[in-house]
């Protein structure tokens, strides 16, 4: 893996290096990109909840491919897939993705163990499931054996039969919207009560549009894949659009085999559109 931008020493070495241009292209170890992947630190009043997403889209827009991300993927992404997740309090996944991926617990890494115990973290981010219907099979091990309990996101008027299901199976329900469906803003609220402040949102499409939608995402990492597979395979983000599109700054950009493993944050004092 080489260090495209910011252009650095390292990114900047001469001709004839391995990897150059770009520097020399070598493994990363996972202390070097939890580095590279910090959330922001506590500002003045203490730590501020951040949003990031963490998605992967072929060249020519595919976010998936046959229903699922795997085949658009690589090693290099799963590495950095796992180093997100152990950076993060809580992954926050829609309940149609959790169906397709066959979601599972967040398992503990013993890599990250004396840095999330030092951050204040559990063993483990918690997986939080947005869903209106609560449709959900809570015989798998996502309910019935994680390292630390489910949260499920819904809204007040969800059915109360499965409200009690999902509270007796032992995920924890938190109301986010007043209807049946989830309003993001109050989704990053509730889940910041809970004290988790760094929040990972790894899709699906629909619900990352809503986030979008919602101005309440503060980071995209896009790991651009390739590829090209053609089909009508869903965008990254779907769902409601935006009156005027979401301006993002590039912060880094990191690449190993062809694939581009870049990250892009919204500068927070512009939030719903205010300077």
């Amino acid at each position: 893996m080489r260090r495209l931008f910011p252009v650095t020493d390292e990114t900047a070495a001469p001709a004839g290096v391995a990897g150059a241009p770009g520097g020399a292209a070598r493994d990363w170890s996972l202390a070097e990109l939890a580095a590279a992947y910090a959330y922001p630190g506590p500002g003045p009043g203490g730590r501020e909840p951040w949003l990031r997403a963490n998605m992967v889209s072929t060249l020519d827009g595919a976010a998936q491919h046959g229903g699922r991300s795997q085949p658009i993927s690589c090693a290099a992404d799963m590495r950095i897939f796992g180093t997100l997740r152990a950076l993060a309090d809580v992954v926050v996944v829609g309940a149609e993705t959790v169906r397709q991926e066959g979601y599972r617990p967040a398992r503990a890494r013993a890599e990250f163990a004396a840095a999330r115990q030092a951050a204040g973290q559990g063993p483990a981010p918690a997986i939080a499931v947005v869903t209106a219907s609560l449709d959900l099979d809570l015989s798998l091990p996502l309910f019935t054996s994680p390292l630390v309990p489910t949260l499920i996101l819904t809204g007040a008027a969800a059915d109360p039969g499965r409200v009690a299901a999902a509270e007796e199976a032992g995920a924890r329900v938190l109301t986010a919207g007043e209807g049946t469906g989830v309003d993001p803003a109050r989704a990053v609220r509730a889940l910041a009560g809970l004290g988790h402040t760094r929040l990972l949102t790894e899709g699906g499409p629909r619900l990352l549009g809503q986030f979008v939608a919602a101005g309440v995402l503060d980071e995209l990492c896009l790991t651009v894949s390739p590829m090209l597979t053609a089909g009508d395979a869903q965008r990254i983000a779907g769902g409601p659009s935006v009156t005027l599109p979401r301006r993002f700054t590039l912060k880094s950009m990191l690449e190993e085999d062809g694939f581009l493993f870049t990250r892009y944050q919204r500068d927070r004092r512009r939030r719903n559109g205010r300077p």
